[in-house]
């Protein structure tokens, strides 16, 4: 949500005739009150350049969290589509599907017992896999 000065100042503004108020029933001096002020605005200016810039960082790290979410990979064929190093490919394309269906799983966090039930594995299975593809690419890379 983007920083809204205006409301923000009249916040500010309330805030400060209700502690005239009080200053007022405290019995401070008259000429201590306007220097109390002055001081507090130059608080509230620096407040504001920090939320202001705050929410403006926010805003674009927002942006940057959605560019990331479009280009999460979510299928085989992206994960391919992806791989810049050619060894690394080569590789990959003599794997068979369901390996490659753990390798994307295992991308987006996914533990191996979580794994197991949606490729239809044992997480025996599946640890194998992996390992089996780890062997493999440690050879070639």
């Amino acid at each position: 949500m983007a920083y809204n000065h205006g409301r923000e100042d009249r916040k500010w503004r309330i805030w400060k005739e209700a502690e005239k108020k009080i200053l007022r029933e405290c019995g401070v001096d008259e000429a201590t009150t306007p220097q109390i002020r002055t001081d507090d605005r130059a608080d509230f200016n620096s407040n504001r350049r920090f939320y202001r810039w705050a929410s403006d960082f926010g805003e674009y790290l927002e942006g940057m969290a959605d560019r990331e979410k479009q280009a999460e990979v979510r299928y085989v064929s992206d994960l391919l589509d992806e791989i810049e190093s050619e060894n690394l490919y080569l590789a990959l394309i003599t794997v068979d599907r369901r390996t490659l269906q753990i390798v994307l799983l295992k991308m987006q966090g996914y533990s191996t017992k979580e794994i197991a039930p949606l490729v239809h594995l044992t997480a025996g299975a599946v640890y194998a896999r992996l390992n089996h593809l780890r062997k493999k690419l440690r050879k070639i890379l």
